[in-house]
């Protein structure tokens, strides 16, 4: 039963640390709500785990209680979570981020370059008869 057991706790711990490193991550809001939800389920088989080596019940109601909050948890989330357009949960690069900036500096220059005053007549400089 030892063998299980500690079994049993190196892998869920390398689930949390997994879980952790992915919450930090991201990158986007939907990343780190499942990687908390993981958490919560790491964190509920610990204390059945804990239970069953101890043969205790008394941690049954806990069990439950933080199963249900999991759960209610992950739901809300999902069901006030804004749909992200593709690609806009992520870090840029430097040279994606540099071409961006050079497309809206580019934009910016010929909307400034473009005269709307400017319709038909003489040619700048050319006096009108």
């Amino acid at each position: 039963m030892t063998v299980v057991v500690v079994a049993t706790a190196a892998m869920l711990a390398v689930a949390g640390v997994l879980a952790l490193v992915r919450l930090e991550r991201g990158p986007s809001m939907l990343d780190r709500t499942i990687a908390v939800d993981v958490l919560t389920s790491v964190l509920v088989a610990g204390i059945a785990t804990y239970s069953a080596w101890t043969r205790r019940a008394d941690t049954v109601p806990v069990l439950l209680a933080l199963a249900l909050v999991g759960f209610v948890t992950s739901v809300t989330i999902a069901r006030f979570a804004a749909v992200e357009p593709e690609g806009e949960g992520r870090v840029l690069s430097r040279e994606e981020a540099a071409a961006l900036e050079a497309a809206r500096r580019a934009e910016e220059e010929r909307e400034l370059s473009f005269d709307e005053e400017h319709h038909g007549g003489p040619a700048e400089g050319e006096v009108g008869r």
